[in-house]
C-alpha cells in the first residue's frame, strides 16, 4: 500500500504542572527537509529527536514543534516584596529630603523600578520527563504515519481509477486501426488517379503503401503502454517508498501516448490520445505525493 507524503500528528502529555505538546506536518519533497522548533529544556535531545523523524518519516518537508505549557499560577512572575519596600522608602525620604511631590499612582511607579519583576528559571531535563516527552513525539510521529496511510489509500483509488481510464481508452482505439488503414489506402490512391493520366503499377503502389502503413503501426506502442499500466498497479501494491519509481513508470507512459498520437493520423484516435493525456497528467501530478 503507498504511503502520502502530506500528513499530520499531534500528541499531548502531562509532567507535573507542565503539559508537553508536540505537533509535526510533512508535504512533499524528494528528500527529508526537516525543520525544528524544540523548548530550550529540550534542545540537548535535537539530535536524537531528529534521528528518529528521519528514521520514521524517510522523505518529506516536515515541521516539527514541541513546547510546554505552564498554569498561570505556576508561570506568574513573582514581585520582590523586599525590594519594592527599599525603594519605597527611598523614595519618600528623597522626597520629604529635597520637597518633591512623590507620584501619584505609588504601585505603578513600584513596580517599573529595576528587578522588582524578577524570574530566574535555572531548569535540568531529568530522564523521567524526558521519557515522558520522547513518547509523546513517537505518538505524534504514529499519528502522522496513519495519516500519510489514509492519504494514500485515497492516492491508490485514485490511481486505479486513471489507470483504467487509459486502459479503456487504449482499446477504444482498436475499431479505428482498421479504418485508418483503409482511408489512407482510399486517400492515396484517389490522389494518383486524379494527378496521372496515364496507368502506373499497382503492385508497386501495394508495396509503398504498406511500407507507410507499418511506419504508422501502433501496436508496439499499445503493448508497451498496456505493460506500463500493468507494472503501475503491481508498483502500488509493493509496499510504500515507491513514489520515484511510479513517477519513473509514468514518463513512460507519457512516452507512449505520444508517440501513439504522432502516428495516429486519424481524428478519432487523436481525440482518444488527448484523453489518455489528460488522465496521465492527473497521475503525475498526484505521483509527486507518494513516498
Amino acid at each position: 500500500m503507498i504511503q502520502s507524503m502530506t500528513g499530520y500528528g499531534k500528541a499531548t502529555a502531562t509532567f507535573g504542572d507542565k503539559k508537553i505538546n508536540v505537533e509535526i506536518k510533512s508535504l512533499n519533497s524528494k528528500a527529508m527537509d526537516l525543520s525544528t522548533r524544540i523548548a530550550p529544556l529540550y534542545r540537548e535531545k535535537e539530535m536524537e529527536i531528529r534521528n528518529l523523524i528521519t528514521k520514521t518519516l524517510e522523505r518529506g518537508k516536515v515541521d516539527f514543534s514541541i513546547w510546554i505549557e505552564k498554569d498561570a499560577a505556576e508561570t506568574a512572575t513573582p514581585i520582590n516584596a523586599a525590594l519594592v519596600e527599599n525603594y519605597y522608602n527611598q523614595i519618600k525620604t528623597i522626597s520629604d529630603n529635597c520637597h518633591i511631590p512623590v507620584p501619584e499612582d505609588w504601585f505603578a511607579t513600584l513596580l517599573r523600578m529595576p528587578d522588582v519583576l524578577t524570574r530566574v528559571d535555572i531548569q535540568e531535563l531529568s530522564d523521567e520527563e524526558w521519557e515522558v516527552a520522547s513518547k509523546a513525539i513517537e505518538e505524534a510521529l504514529q499519528h502522522l504515519v496513519d495519516f500519510r496511510k489514509q492519504e494514500g489509500a485515497a492516492l491508490e483509488k485514485k490511481f486505479t481509477e486513471k489507470v483504467d481510464n487509459i486502459e479503456r481508452l487504449l482499446k477504444s482505439i482498436e475499431p479505428f486501426e482498421k479504418e485508418r488503414v483503409a482511408k489512407i489506402r482510399e486517400r492515396i490512391t484517389d490522389a494518383l488517379e486524379k494527378t496521372i493520366s496515364v496507368d502506373y503499377d499497382k503492385n508497386r503502389l501495394e508495396q509503398e503503401l504498406i511500407y507507410y502503413i507499418e511506419k504508422l503501426d501502433i501496436n508496439e506502442e499499445k503493448q508497451r503502454l498496456a505493460n506500463h499500466l500493468k507494472y503501475f498497479r503491481e508498483t502500488m501494491a509493493g509496499g510504500h517508498g515507491q513514489g520515484k519509481k511510479l513517477g519513473f513508470i509514468a514518463q513512460e507512459m507519457g512516452r507512449e501516448i505520444n508517440t501513439t498520437g504522432s502516428k495516429s493520423n486519424h481524428a478519432e484516435m487523436q481525440n482518444i490520445v488527448v484523453q489518455m493525456k489528460d488522465e496521465l497528467e492527473q497521475i503525475k501530478e498526484q505521483v509527486l505525493n507518494v513516498m
